[in-house]
Formats: structure tokens, sequence, C-alpha cells
């Protein structure tokens, strides 16, 4: 149940000094791009949900952090946590070969809200009951929003999944998939969580200084298993529409990492490597929702589709996601302007629709 995050350029294999960062978006110009505060957050637990183990996943984050002059964030000064999917810090579950996965998601929360606390939960593998009950856990201690960068396609089997991803005021954020328009995946599908999609990032010349278009492999679909829900009124999807919102994920533009538990995963090198994927746009928006401290408002999408929340959401317009299968120039597959299935409602504009 897992869609590697996707690998762009790499940008080096060795720390690199603060005065000379690495290739890729740092946390700096993520929040230039979508014109976010530095501060806030300090209150919310940021939990990601991964499987298996990552054993230098701590180690990596403070390269990441310190790279980008971020605060520290480890066990020690009790801003990092590491658990099993039974919320213990030992025993700790095999290596799965996610250490890549694992790394984007703790970088890209630290990019979104340097001052959360970060809640790393390892499943025992990444079955659909393991991932399912890890997100159990990282709710039961104390998980503000939680974010789940993994999916499967849908089948009859998708709701008896659906409760392990229902928990009112706690935020959940699902990856809408990397592999474009198409059957949507679970959890992304489910009405309860806030599903993530992609877009392309470039700065511009432009009022914003930053341009956005749909990223080609960024996740769409229109559920046959899940009811829509009232808040979605998208006209030709009758089931629950995948995505609601977006946030950069092409990895050819992507933001950098720093990992070195990759032996078994995509053959990347150990350190800093650009790298992409809605696995890196999940993360981002639970950072985002925690940086405004709501996530209360967040039992589900609905508070982005509201009329007051759009002039906090860049509508992205441009770019498709039909790389496998078209629809026919439909909103389902194209940016389009309003509501689309590659981007949703939109990227954030400031903290004022979150």
């Amino acid at each position: 149940m897992h869609e590697p995050p996707h690998i762009g350029r790499v940008a080096g294999t060795a720390k690199a000094a603060a005065a000379t960062l690495p290739a890729g978006f740092g946390p700096a110009d993520l929040h230039s791009a979508y014109k976010l505060p530095t501060t806030g957050g300090a209150n919310q637990t940021v939990a990601i949900v991964d499987a298996g183990d990552d054993p230098t996943a701590e180690a990596d984050l403070a390269v990441y952090r310190s790279t980008y002059g971020l605060p520290a964030c480890t066990t020690a000064n009790g801003c990092f946590s590491k658990v099993s999917q039974s919320g213990t810090a030992t025993p700790l579950p095999a290596d799965q070969g996610w250490g890549v996965e694992i790394a984007l998601d703790l970088d890209m929360v630290s990019a979104a809200c340097p001052q959360c606390k970060i809640l790393l939960v390892e499943g025992t593998s990444a079955s659909s009951d393991d991932l399912g009950a890890s997100v159990d856990t990282a709710v039961k201690l104390g998980a503000t929003e939680v974010s789940n960068s993994y999916g499967i396609a849908e089948s009859s089997l998708t709701p008896g999944s659906a409760a392990h991803y229902a928990h009112p005021g706690v935020a959940i954020t699902v990856s809408s998939g990397d592999e474009g328009y198409g059957i949507p995946n679970e959890p992304a599908v489910f009405s309860s969580v806030i599903s993530v999609g992609g877009t392309s990032l470039a700065k511009a010349a432009n009022a914003r200084g930053w341009s956005e278009t749909a990223w080609q492999g960024a996740g769409s679909g229109c559920s046959a298993w899940v009811d829509k829900p009232a808040w979605q009124t998208d006209a030709n999807c009758p089931g629950r529409m995948v995505a609601d919102v977006s946030a950069e994920a092409d990895p050819q533009t992507g933001p950098a990492i720093y990992v070195t538990d990759t032996p078994d995963l995509e053959g990347l090198p150990s350190g800093w490597s650009i790298v992409g994927g809605t696995s890196a746009s999940s993360p981002f928006i639970a950072g985002v929702i925690a940086l405004a401290g709501n996530p209360a408002k967040y039992n589900n999408a609905s508070a982005f589709y509201t009329p007051g929340a759009k002039t906090g959401l860049n509508d992205v317009v441009g770019g498709n996601n039909g790389i496998f299968m078209d629809c026919g120039g439909d909103y389902q597959c194209n940016a389009v302007t309003g509501y689309d299935g590659p981007t949703g409602v939109g990227t954030p504009n400031g903290l004022s629709a979150f």
C-alpha cells in the first residue's frame, strides 16, 4: 500500500553549509511561495504515519533543520518522538524500505511549521490494517494533525477501512497519489480526510513571484465506492472527488530533503536529493494546518470549499494529469478556474483559509 516518493535531480551527497544551500526548494522558498509566517504551531503535534523503522530518521532530520536554520527538533528537547504502531518506543519494526518517504515527511512538516512537534508512527508493515492502526495510535498519543503519504486503488473493500481515518478534532491529510487521473486511492477518497493533490511550482516575474500549474502525476478521480459529501458540488462526479487542496509536488522542481536510510529504495545516494510527489504535499499541508493552529476545523475538507476560503487559496489554472487516462478536457484531469481534480480548490495563500 505504498506509492514511493518521486525522485528528481540529485542535489549532492554531503551536508551543505548554511551559506551554500542544497539544490531544491527549502523552507524559505515554500514560505515565500505560499505567504506563510515563520512562527506558529508551537502547541501542535503533527504525526506522520509510515511503514517500518528508519533508524537514522532523527539524525537526518537534524541535518535538514540545521542546514536551513530551523530550531532543533529532538527526542531530548521533547519536539520529536518515534514510536511503533502500538505506541511504544521499543521495540520498533524492521526497516521496510521507507527511509526516503520518512525523511520527506519529516522535512516537509519541518519546512511548513518549524515550531511544531513531530510524531513519527512506524507501522509494522505496509498493510492497510497496520497503517490504519498507526493512525489510530497517532491520535491516541495526542496528534493534532496526521499526514499519510501512501495509497492503493479503491475497491469494494475500501469502506471497511474508513473508521481509521475519521477522528473528529484531528486534521487528517492524505496524498492523492502519483499516477495521474484514474481510479482514486484510498485513504485519499475517504470523506473524513483532506485529500492533497500536487502542483509544479516555479519562481516567476509576477506579482506573486511564483507560478503554479497542475503536476502531471498528481492523483485525481471520482469514487465508485464513497458517496459524494454534501460540501463537494462538482458537476460531473456523483461520488467523492479527489483532490481537495494541493501544494508543490513536482520532483523536477521539488523540495530538497536529507536522507541516509536509502539502500533498499530507489537507489538514491546518501545525503541531499530533490524528491517530490504528493508524498511531499500531504505532510506540507498538514504542517500548514498546524501552523494556523485550527485542526478542529478539519473533521473533513468542507472548510476549504466555503466562499470565505477563496481569498486564502491560490486557484491553480493550467496543466493536467491525464498521463495514463484522459478525461476528455473535463475538470477531473485539467486544472481549470475554480475546483479541479489535480489541484482541488487551490494551494495556500497565507493562513486565512486554514
